[in-house]
């Protein structure tokens, strides 16, 4: 009879005990999820299209935490224009064991503290959006940068330009003097994206055959406010003398479409911009803006979070990543009319 109860109690236990077990088993015999984690620190979290990559950067992690069964933790934080405050949140991501840091650079001359600090501590680091110096770059193997070729966005929006002026010169060259009048809001000064589309617009305008005259430029720091307040100006200056207006970005061309319709005035230049937001896109479909640039947040968000998953598991980047120069991911841009504006619009939507 005792024998009876003990194997009675033994098999009681067991029973008890199998939940947990299930629980707690997650395959491999590791006994528990295991779990990584990322760490990422934004210049400014209200930009629109790095607002749009974190966003699509949060539904890949989430895809790959089902498919995995791994915990996968996504820390976003905003540094707030601040370097300084940068550097603390990188330092707050090593204290606590982050198995890898992203960092939308606040200051992109500034990455070789960042990289010291990652190297340190033996985390890999990993810069997007805007461009850290070479040099930076190449202080650790384990640096990366994901991004585009900003040069190739601002060839892609001179040359819907200059594609235009070949098909209807005079819807271009309204005053009819043989060169195009233009305006240029850029985008943040000493930025390698702003610097790199500024210089490439024109390029491919002026390459194509295609005389211009400047009449004005100034930063707007990619911001639509700034963008519309710097085109009022250049509106009361100008008038119907601007034929084209070169942003480089959206929010600005959108600024300037706002001021374009707060001033009231008979004047209709092709405005550019470079991202292809929704608005951005919208304001294609209706007309306002003339063009634009599709910066691929998607495509840039799923290399950041496979490379990063690449480090925090252990694999090499380049088994699944095209890796150039040891340490350079460039998604391609594609130029935006008002032909496919609707196909650009469905990725974004996808």
């Amino acid at each position: 009879m005792k024998s009876f109860i003990r194997i009675l109690a033994f098999v009681l236990t067991v029973a008890m005990l199998l939940p947990f077990m299930a629980a707690c088993d997650t395959g491999g015999g590791s006994g528990k999820v295991e779990t990584i984690k990322i760490g990422i620190s934004l210049y400014r979290k209200d930009d629109t299209f790095v607002a749009s990559l974190c966003t699509y950067l949060e539904k890949v992690a989430k895809q790959k935490e089902t498919e995995s069964g791994k915990k996968i933790v996504v820390n976003m934080v905003d540094g707030q224009s601040s370097q300084a405050l940068q550097n603390d949140q990188v330092d707050s991501f090593i204290s606590q064991n982050y198995d890898v840091i992203c960092v939308n650079m606040v200051d992109r001359t500034a990455a070789a503290v960042i990289v010291d600090k990652a190297k340190a501590a033996n985390i890999p680091v990993i810069f997007f959006n805007r461009e850290p110096v070479e040099e930076d770059l190449r202080m650790w193997d384990r640096a990366y940068y994901v991004g585009a070729d900003a040069a190739q966005s601002g060839r892609l929006q001179g040359e819907i330009i200059a594609e235009a002026y070949r098909r209807n010169r005079a819807a271009i060259d309204k005053n009819g003097d043989g060169k195009i009048q233009y305006v240029m809001l850029e985008g943040e000064q000493g930025h390698q994206d702003a610097l790199l589309r500024t210089e490439y617009s024109i390029k491919a305008v002026t390459g194509a055959g295609i005389a211009v005259e400047k009449l004005a430029n100034d930063t707007a720091n990619w911001q639509r406010a700034q963008g519309s307040a710097k085109m009022v100006q250049w509106l009361g200056k100008f008038g119907d003398r601007i034929e084209v207006v070169f942003c480089n970005n959206d929010d600005m061309a959108l600024g300037a479409i706002d001021a374009i319709k707060e001033s009231k005035k008979k004047v209709k230049p092709a405005i550019l911009g470079i991202d292809a937001t929704e608005s951005g896109l919208n304001a294609i479909k209706d007309g306002s803006m003339f063009g634009t640039v599709f910066n691929d947040a998607q495509g840039q968000a799923r290399a950041i979070f496979d490379l990063s998953y690449s480090f925090a598991t252990g694999q090499s980047p380049s088994d699944k990543l095209d890796v150039q120069n040891g340490h350079y991911i460039r998604i391609p841009y594609r130029a935006v009319t008002k032909s496919n504006a609707d196909e650009i619009l469905g990725i974004l939507r996808e």
